[in-house]
């Protein structure tokens, strides 16, 4: 059996502190102002103690009442009411000389005239004229039971405010009421044995020297417990969503794509009627696209590769008939906010920069009205980009399909089933299974139609793909509403993991 002397000698500072202090007082506080320790070093050294058998701790939720920010200037500064007689003792005031002596402002006065007036303490002259009276210089002298209150010691627990000032407090801003773990604390027999040793005054030994490791007297030293709590120290850290898409980035880079920009007010021309989308399409529709106010119109199009697509929309290419109706300028000029992160496609295919062959890719923010789900948000993040080379064909873009899904998605259960888009024939959509969501669309696909890329001067074949990136990261981050994906929520931020 280990002596009451072998327990002494294995005893922190912490706990030596702590222990006499135990003798008259159980709550953290109280313990800590009589050891002279900070809160988090009471809690440490109690629930070593209570490890070792010596304290019993518990733990409860409880009401606290705390300063709020007007409470801790008025325990500073005095209560507003208080000010206002104060200013009043010498003699009668008018409304601007009395704020300028009592330091109060004009909602400050406000709220102390109701309140002082209704309980008598003041009398309004004519002209605005304020007067203390014999209540008033009573009450003065007695003092409000509410300043003495802001004075004191916080945080306190509920049940020990006089309910008639708590209430006036709270309702005025002043004290907050808040939920808190009280954590109280006895001592066992044996720690109250040792609490009143003598030799628990004795020093500690907090550090190991070369003697003793030579000695082996360490063995007879305190051991640690591994397992107990520790106060949560958060990091700063990145925003899980925001660390997930530099990853992205970073791995298209290694695959050897290049990254692609565009603007998020865009023209409906690049957002739509480059992609050989018909301007009587339903996507344009006031229900899914975003129209800017103002300014309505884009200025700055580039005439001829406008020219070209009229006609591919008029009366097509070789080979295509067009969509045969009547192009609309002043529609092509329409500003609206990014609908689709292929909008971004076109400016680069029509570029003098563009590469061929070569593997191009763009991470852009899009808007569209929806209903907002699980699944769904009016504004999300796509992930797309086209690979353009000669004799390239629906075999390499379904590579490219599996290759994503395990890259950003960490799985093999996919599958890929036609699908319809305006600018791309053969299209294609890939689908991944999730873990609570079951079967989730993941990307849209296909090669881009000539009636898209000839007009923009590209006469080689292009497979393109754009993928919901906020999906993604669900499954990466392992989240089932995709709205947490924006989350300001601090605790759900600490606790992500890096």
């Amino acid at each position: 059996m280990v002596s009451m002397e072998d327990v002494i000698a294995g005893l922190h500072r912490l706990e030596r502190a702590v222990l006499p202090a135990l003798l008259k007082h159980s709550s953290v506080y109280d313990i800590g102002s009589a050891a002279g320790l900070k809160e988090v070093e009471v809690l440490r050294g109690i629930r070593w103690l209570r490890d070792k058998k010596l304290a019993d701790v518990k733990e409860a939720e409880v009401d606290f009442v705390e300063l709020d920010e007007l409470g801790r200037a008025y325990a500073r500064e005095g209560l507003p009411e208080v000010r206002f007689l104060e200013a009043l003792k010498a003699g009668k005031l008018g409304l601007d000389s009395l704020m300028q002596k009592a330091k109060l402002s004009r909602d400050e006065v406000n709220a102390s005239i109701g309140l002082l007036k209704r309980n008598g303490w003041i009398s309004i002259n004519k002209g605005l004229v304020f007067e203390i009276t014999v209540q008033g210089r009573d009450k003065l002298s007695k003092g409000f039971d509410e300043y003495h209150l802001l004075r004191g010691r916080f945080p306190l627990k509920v049940e020990d405010v006089a309910a008639a000032s708590l209430d006036n407090l709270v309702s005025r801003r002043i004290l907050r009421i808040s939920k808190k773990k009280l954590v109280t604390a006895a001592l066992t027999a044996l720690g109250r044995k040792i609490a009143s040793s003598s030799a628990l005054k004795e020093d500690a030994v907090d550090r190991l020297t070369p003697e003793m490791i030579k000695s082996g007297s360490w063995s007879k030293l305190r051991s640690y417990n591994l397992e107990a709590p520790v106060p949560k120290v958060f990091l700063g850290k990145k925003q899980p969503y925001r660390r997930f898409l530099e990853e992205v980035r970073s791995r298209l880079v290694a695959l050897g794509f290049r990254e692609m920009s565009g603007p998020v007010v865009e023209s409906e021309f690049w957002n739509m009627d480059a992609l050989f989308m018909p301007q009587f399409h339903s996507a344009r529709d006031i229900h899914d696209v975003y129209y800017v106010k103002e300014p309505k119109f884009a200025d700055n199009l580039p005439k001829k590769i406008v020219e070209n697509v009229r006609r591919a929309h008029e009366r097509g290419i070789p080979g295509s008939r067009g969509w045969r109706y009547k192009f609309d300028y002043k529609k092509t000029a329409r500003l609206v906010l990014r609908s689709q992160d292929t909008s971004i496609s076109p400016r680069t295919l029509s570029s003098e920069d563009l590469q061929i062959p070569g593997k191009y890719f763009q991470i852009a923010r899009c808007f569209r009205y929806d209903v907002i789900d699980a699944t769904h948000n009016a504004d999300f993040d796509q992930i797309g980009g086209f690979v353009v080379g000669e004799q390239l064909n629906l075999r390499h873009l379904f590579g490219l399909l599996r290759l994503f899904a395990r890259e950003f998605c960490g799985t093999d259960e996919v599958k890929v089933v036609p699908s319809y888009f305006p600018f791309t024939e053969p299209s294609a959509a890939l689908y991944a299974k999730h873990p609570a969501l079951g079967w989730i669309e993941l990307a849209g696909a296909g090669i881009f139609r000539p009636e898209m890329t000839v007009p923009l001067g590209v006469d080689k074949p292009v497979i393109a793909w754009g993928i919901g990136l906020g999906r993604v990261a669900m499954f990466k981050l392992g989240l089932k509403d995709i709205r947490q994906l924006y989350s300001h929520d601090l605790e759900y931020l600490r606790a992500a993991k890096v």
